[in-house]
């Protein structure tokens, strides 16, 4: 017999699987968790810092390929960029949440730099949205992108109850280590403890009912909608567009 915290692991591990495909093999988790870096203008340190999440099976360089890195560069926006190895597998062990922190954020904010920004694309929203959740003090801001926001029994549970703030209220059975709940709880409270998130996604996206629903908890000059999937075309667009909001200086002594 299944106890209840790994029936939920095994729950949240299948639908996890389900973002990146079936029959594929996870990638091994590596320690240090691996980094492509790219320094902004600044003569030495920006005083921002950038932290790009994939989603499941997506590889690091897609960020560079797809144009997100050179998004910031085109601006001359004083950050400098990460973009982190964080794929499945490091969700899969439960120690995706452990590496960002050892590998990335504990040495970014140790170096130096004033802000650091969380932005992640499907599961790594959903990554972005779990540390911030638990660490809200060491992240200035989220930007998640078709975030992955939990199976469909959660979501039905939350939409039975009249929605996020309403739901937040009633007494549901937890355990101990349930992010997707977590998550959730954190952004439906009234005046959510630690960092600003914004939410973006496809209307066509697969995940584009879940967000909506999170909509409701958040500001809303913080949710964007654009035409298009769960695919790139729609997430450059708003990347590009959250850019252009001018929320990252240009000036390498301003954060």
């Amino acid at each position: 017999m299944i106890d209840g915290g790994r029936r939920r692991a095994v729950a949240g591990a299948a639908a996890m699987l389900a973002l990146g495909g079936c029959g594929l093999q996870p990638p091994t988790p590596r320690t240090p968790m691996q980094t492509i870096r790219s320094k902004g203008p600044c003569a030495g340190r920006a005083p921002v810092l950038v932290v790009l999440l994939p989603g499941a099976y997506s590889k690091p360089q897609e960020f560079v390929d797809e144009g997100f890195v050179d998004a910031v560069r085109r601006r001359g926006l004083a950050a400098d960029v990460v973009v982190a190895d964080a794929h499945l597998g490091y969700y899969q062990d439960r120690s995706v949440l452990v590496r960002l922190h050892e590998d990335i954020l504990r040495p970014a904010r140790a170096e130096g730099y004033a802000k650091v920004w969380l932005v992640g694309i499907s599961l790594g929203a959903f990554g972005s949205l779990l540390y911030s959740a638990r660490r809200g003090a060491e992240v200035d801001g989220v930007v998640a992108l078709a975030p992955y926001l939990g199976r469909r029994t959660l979501l039905k549970e939350i939409i039975d109850d009249g929605g996020p703030a309403h739901w937040r209220t009633q007494v549901h059975a937890r355990d101990d280590d349930d992010g997707e709940r977590e998550i959730w709880e954190w952004l439906a409270a009234p005046r959510p403890n630690g960092p600003p998130v914004w939410l973006g996604i496809g209307r066509d996206d697969r995940f584009v009912d879940a967000s909506r629903l999170l909509a409701q908890a958040l500001p809303a000059d913080r949710y964007t909608e654009v035409e298009g999937g769960h695919e790139w075309p729609p997430w450059r667009a708003l990347w590009n567009a959250w850019l252009d909001r001018g929320l990252l200086s240009r000036g390498c002594g301003v954060a």
